[in-house]
């Protein structure tokens, strides 16, 4: 099962980068789930975005951001895991090392 673990951020705010402790905790955290063949990709995105909708035959393309900037998706993990319950402790373990924030998991269907 693939499931899609996406961090939201305040794209307006200015956080310190993170410390070298909480680096290092995730370095080891990402390299466990890449061992382990759990972690396909992860990256971060630009939360600004391009909104394109199709309706009536007519596509309209806007720039963003489009969300308030509290719920913006700007990080994600494409994870394999054998159950939702693995992807919730996947996640756990994720905000147990970056502390406060807010994501969601969805999951990926398809081959």
């Amino acid at each position: 099962m693939r499931f899609l673990m996406m961090t939201k951020g305040d794209t307006g705010s200015a956080d310190a980068p993170p410390d070298e402790n909480l680096m290092a905790e995730m370095g080891k955290f990402i390299e466990e789930m890449t061992q382990a063949g759990v972690l396909l990709a992860t990256g971060g995105l630009d939360p600004n975005g391009i909104n394109i909708k199709s309706s009536g035959g007519e596509i309209t393309v806007t720039d963003g951001p489009f969300a308030e900037s509290k719920e913006a998706v700007v990080g994600f993990a494409l994870i394999e895991v054998r159950s939702r319950e693995e992807a919730i402790e996947m996640s756990k373990r994720f905000w147990k090392i970056v502390g406060d924030g807010e994501g969601e998991i969805r999951q990926v269907f398809g081959p």
